[in-house]
């Protein structure tokens, strides 16, 4: 054992880290077990995969000892971003040592697109894949879907103690974060438990439709954590199902809802869910955007079945909004208005607290209430006025802070899109792909012509999506605090 002093409190950090890369380590034996049962190469890579990690995890748990056990809100945030990291990095193992190799740079943006649930992928096809490493991809979007920290404070009931509340409110998603629980772990467990039943359930729906087993547990996966990995090329057109649209349609709603507003439907207080603002401003969009779907494919002439105006619209809709980021064949048919809509969807995304990504309806609610106040004060500018969601005043601060939320997202956008110029990519290919990541919607960068996937992207380009990833999905300012100097000094 050694102890090691330091302002932040590394040991502390390192020690939480091995525990984790144990838990990672844990995950890995699903896929590793897929690769028995269906006798694949890839067993040795999952295998090699699952030893390393587990014993570098197990490594740093018994050598590192802390002089202090309690973390404060500065290594809740080093924590929260640098696991992500540091799952990405051992998750790509698999990738590396698979039967089919990738490069370390392809092997990563695949790895980090599918812990933040992102969807982006350098694979021009996927059914060459082995069981084992559909299901992991899977695997990774489902896991990082709730949260990795929220995982651990459920399974690591010490660290309530030892900045869990810093932790819990630098991963999970949205401008204020209310517990459903007196304690964080029993916060994350309750979280969790929805999560679980939610993907159980979807899968034995899909399971019960043209879906055999093992497509519908990968599906299962990737839908409720609005990741959007298939097992097919052709994503869920390959079974050509009204009823896996449908249900897969219900799931993805879901996976855009908060939440702690499900767990709190689902122990008795449903009014909390159908009272809320954001909620019903959820509802409000689809509908409408529901409605200028149906309209333009009608105008367009893209009416080919009574599906193309119905189901077709409304998955699309909810797979862009909740950034699954799965599409229906016929979508580039419809139309360039239809296109312009998607890109509206991609950047809000659906409700805080979610597995969704983009900017999140919390915040655009947030927006609009506080432009209506801002013209009204041109007519009475003496007027005192307040931004009231769900009924209640919300602080000057928080309003402010979610100003300065939209102002950096559409700013990173902008660099990330100057930056993948500087490096030979079309320029409206360079600013979809970058608003496409950082939206953690995936939508592959063919939509704009440049290609059928990321794999054409250069390697620099590769690492600089992969962070806009990270930074889209713990929602900038975790990330972001970690390069300012203040952030660093005692």
């Amino acid at each position: 054992m050694f102890r090691v002093h330091s302002r932040v409190n590394f040991p502390m950090l390192l020690r939480v880290t091995g525990w984790l890369m144990m838990i990672e380590a844990a995950f890995m034996v699903f896929p590793l077990i897929a690769t028995i049962i269906y006798q694949e190469v890839d067993f040795y890579a999952f295998l090699v995969s699952t030893i390393i990690t587990g014993v570098v995890g197990a490594s740093m748990t018994a050598f590192i000892e802390p002089s202090r056990m309690e973390m404060a809100k500065r290594e809740g945030f080093l924590l929260t971003a640098m696991i992500w990291v540091v799952f990405s990095v051992f998750g790509m193992l698999p990738f590396i040592l698979s039967e089919t190799p990738f490069t370390i740079s392809d092997a990563f943006f695949e790895a980090m697109s599918g812990f933040t649930t992102t969807g982006a992928t350098i694979l021009n096809s996927v059914e060459h894949l082995s069981h084992g490493l559909h299901l992991w991809r899977c695997l990774m979007q489902w896991i990082g879907g709730m949260g990795i920290i929220l995982f651990t404070l459920a399974v690591i009931p010490m660290l309530n103690h030892s900045g869990g509340m810093q932790m819990f409110n630098a991963e999970v998603t949205g401008i204020t974060h209310d517990k459903i629980r007196p304690r964080v772990s029993q916060t994350a467990k309750g979280l969790w438990l929805v999560y679980i039943l939610l993907s159980v359930l979807l899968c034995v729906l899909l399971w019960v439709g043209p879906m055999n087993f093992f497509d519908s547990v990968c599906h299962a996966l990737s839908t409720m954590s609005t990741g959007g990995f298939s097992t097919k090329d052709a994503s869920v057109g390959a079974w050509n199902s009204a009823y896996v649209k449908i249900i897969m349609t219900i799931f993805m709603f879901l996976g855009g809802v908060n939440f702690g507003l499900l767990f709190k439907a689902c122990t008795g207080s449903p009014s909390d869910l159908l009272h809320n603002d954001t909620f019903k401003m959820y509802l409000k969009i689809i509908s409408l955007v529901f409605a200028l779907f149906v309209i333009t494919i009608v105008i367009n002439g893209q009416v080919l079945s009574i599906s193309s105006v119905t189901i077709d619209p409304l998955f699309q809709i909810v797979s862009t909004i909740t950034s699954t980021g799965y599409t229906v064949t016929d979508f580039e048919n419809w139309g360039t208005f239809v296109l312009a809509m998607v890109f509206v969807l991609m950047f809000f995304g659906a409700c805080a607290g979610s597995t969704s990504g983009g900017a999140k309806i919390d915040r655009m609610l947030y927006l609009l209430k506080n432009l209506r106040n801002e013209i009204h004060k041109c007519i009475h500018p003496n007027a005192i006025m307040s931004v009231r969601i769900n009924g209640k005043i919300m602080p000057s601060e928080i309003v402010s802070k979610v100003i300065a939320f939209l102002c950096l997202y559409v700013l990173l956008i902008m660099t990330g899109g100057i930056v993948l110029t500087a490096i030979g990519i079309p320029l409206v290919d360079a600013f979809f792909s970058a608003f496409s990541c950082i939206s953690n919607t995936g939508l592959g960068a063919g939509v704009t012509g440049y290609g059928s996937s990321y794999e054409i992207i250069p390697d620099v380009g590769k690492w600089v999506l992969s962070l806009l990833m990270l930074i889209g999905r713990l929602e900038l300012f975790t990330v972001l605090i970690l390069f300012t100097r203040s952030f660093w000094r005692k």
